[in-house]
């Protein structure tokens, strides 16, 4: 297979991944993704910024989750998200950690 029909069949999966965690999948809790699978709808942004970045397009993490969410984050979460107990916290912050790393500030 050839770089660019490789390319092209990466970013289909992409597509699809994202549909499905947007529109077939939205009950789904970025944090019930994060403490199960090391990533999040957040991650999925935070990576597409990092690829922009690295081809020399400046891009925010609103802008990158905006991209994304196809609305602004903070819309996204009011519609879907909802408060997680004590103990989804606690795993989140050993997932994040092992996952992502430390979290800043």
């Amino acid at each position: 297979m050839d770089d660019k029909t490789r390319i092209e069949i990466e970013a289909a999966a992409f597509r699809t991944l994202r549909q499905h965690l947007m529109e077939k999948r939205a009950d789904v809790q970025n944090i019930d993704l994060m403490n199960l699978a090391g990533f999040c709808r957040n991650c999925l942004a935070r990576w597409y910024q990092e690829a922009a970045s690295e081809r020399g397009v400046a891009m925010t993490k609103d802008e990158a989750r905006e991209i994304y969410y196809g609305m602004p984050y903070d819309d996204w979460k009011a519609s879907h998200q909802t408060e997680a107990d004590a103990a989804k916290q606690a795993a989140f912050e050993v997932a994040f950690r092992e996952n992502v790393g430390p979290k800043e500030g």
